[in-house]
Order: structure tokens, then sequence, then C-alpha cells
């Protein structure tokens, strides 16, 4: 008898199954592994920081990136918030110089003081004074884009300070990233 009629040739499709199984387990084993470590930080680093972007503040919580406090400020003691209107604190910033526009078409003048609020945390401010020159640019040309009419009414009025503060975010995006100014609001206003 030939070895062909004893039975003594081991069958290939037994091993070969068993080679492609343990090939697949590997195979999956090591994608798991991989997803795991970019997943995890550790590999990759393409990964969005999560405090990346300001956060809102609530009311008698610390802001982690609040300005220093000014003169007379320490003074003054902590800030008691009201239980009522917004769950988030406010914060204000200033701008340090008047704003003087012509108005379009027309011989008129307008002088502006401004302030900005957000209820996002101190990064916000930051960035206002960062690029206060870029932001007086494009506040000028808006101003100087006003018809006189808008600034003798109070819903004109209420339009401008609307485009002041998408023209403020759209510096802000363009720079850093995130607007985060809710409102403009003015200190003074006198048209000529």
């Amino acid at each position: 008898m030939s070895k062909k009629d004893t039975g003594d040739k081991p069958k290939k499709g037994k091993g070969l199954l068993l080679k492609l199984v343990l090939g697949l387990v590997l195979v999956g084993a090591g994608g798991g592994g991989a997803y795991a470590l970019v997943a995890g930080g550790i590999v990759g680093g393409t990964h969005a920081k999560e405090d990346d972007k300001p956060r809102l503040v609530r009311k008698g919580e610390e802001d982690p990136y609040a300005p220093p406090a000014g003169k007379g400020e320490e003074e003054a003691g902590e800030t008691v918030h009201g239980e009522g209107g917004s769950r988030y604190r406010i914060a204000y910033y200033s701008f340090p110089e008047d704003f003087t526009s012509n108005l379009r078409n027309s011989d008129g003048m307008v002088q502006l003081s401004l302030a900005a609020s957000t209820r996002y945390d101190g990064r916000v401010l930051m960035w206002l004074e960062e690029h206060q020159l870029a932001i007086r640019s494009r506040l000028l040309v808006e101003i100087a884009n006003t018809d006189e009419a808008d600034v003798l009414s109070p819903e004109g009025k209420a339009r401008l300070q609307k485009r002041l503060t998408a023209a403020i975010n759209a510096v802000l995006v363009a720079n850093e990233g995130f607007g985060g100014v809710d409102d403009v609001h003015f200190r003074s206003f006198i048209v000529q």
C-alpha cells in the first residue's frame, strides 16, 4: 500500500484554517491596541485640547483666567451676586479711548465711549486687550458705515450695538478662534 492509502498524510485544510484564525486574532489585537493608544492621547498628538476655548463662568465660581485686581479692588471684598437673572457672571471690558467717526452720507459725526461684556472666562478679556488695535479699526469702519438716522433712534442704536458686537467677535475669531463677547454697551454717545 502507498501512503495515500494509509492516511498518514496530514490534512492541509485544518492547518491553514488555524493559521488564518490566529492571524486575524493578532491583527485585531494590534489594531485595538493602536486605537487605545491614539484614543488615550499617548500616540498621535492630534487631539484638540479640552481646555482650548473659554468656558462660561457661573456666579460664585472662581475664574482661573481672571485679570489681576486693579487699585482699590482688593479692598472691596468678594462680589455678592443676586439669585435672579442670568446664572452666569458678567465681566466687562471698557475701551480706554473714545471712538470718533463721521457718519455715512452725512456731515454729522459721532463720538462713542464703549464697553464690551462677556459671560466667558477672563481669556476673552485678555484677548480684547491684546487685539485692541484690530478691534478699534474694525469698530471705526462699522461706525462710519452708519446713517445719521440710525444714531438718532433707539432702534438704530440697538442695531449698531449688534453690528459692533459681531465686529468684535469676528476679530477675536480670526485671531483666537473664539469670540465670546455677548454685548457692546455705550458708556457715552454724542452726535454732532
